[in-house]
């Protein structure tokens, strides 16, 4: 009996893992991309800067020296020969969406869908999470206003129990041997 090889979408967790922060945006590198859709990085590389008009700076960006060696840092030691000494590219949800269009195999179709689905939910909990920091702002406000109102009667109840008391005039009525 044959075996029936499919090729292997990644999982959203293993593609959320391959997105990284640089620039103050999200994006993919080409070598993690090229692992997805099976192809060598140098392939993709090649078919990127055959459609260069199809990749904006807002879409598709090298990194610098600089930002490449931040990153290799990060990631903990490198085995020798494992990562390419040319900088890697960086896309963006629309350059990866881009890529798509010049890589136009099956499996960097259903790659491209699985990358953008997460990128979507990315997207989804960020602003569930700046409404949570909107209502956590506002009630810190208010939590403060609260807290300078219970301060003041605070320091009011302090004058009322450390304030000496002064002997009071009585009011009513006096005898004419009271007065005086």
């Amino acid at each position: 009996m044959a075996k029936v090889t499919r090729p292997i979408i990644p999982t959203e967790g293993t593609i959320a893992n391959k997105i990284h922060m640089i620039r103050d945006r999200k994006v993919m590198l080409d070598y993690d991309l090229a692992e997805m859709y099976k192809v060598e990085t140098k392939q993709l590389k090649r078919q990127v800067r055959r459609n260069i008009g199809r990749f904006p700076e807002d879409f598709m960006f090298e990194l610098t020296p600089t930002e490449y060696n931040s990153l290799r840092s990060q990631n903990g030691t490198l085995k020798q020969g494992e990562h390419s000494k040319y900088v890697p590219m960086a896309f963006t949800e629309q350059g990866v969406a881009m890529l798509s269009s010049v890589l136009n195999s099956a499996t960097a179709i259903k790659v491209n869908i699985q990358i953008i689905r997460v990128f979507t939910r990315m997207r989804e909990l960020l602003l569930t999470h700046k409404d949570i920091l909107l209502k956590l702002k506002q009630l810190e406000k208010r939590v403060v206003k609260n807290s300078e109102d219970i301060q003041l009667i605070f320091v009011a109840l302090k004058k009322l129990f450390t304030k000496p008391q002064e002997p009071r005039r009585r009011i009513g009525f006096r005898r004419a041997n009271e007065r005086n």
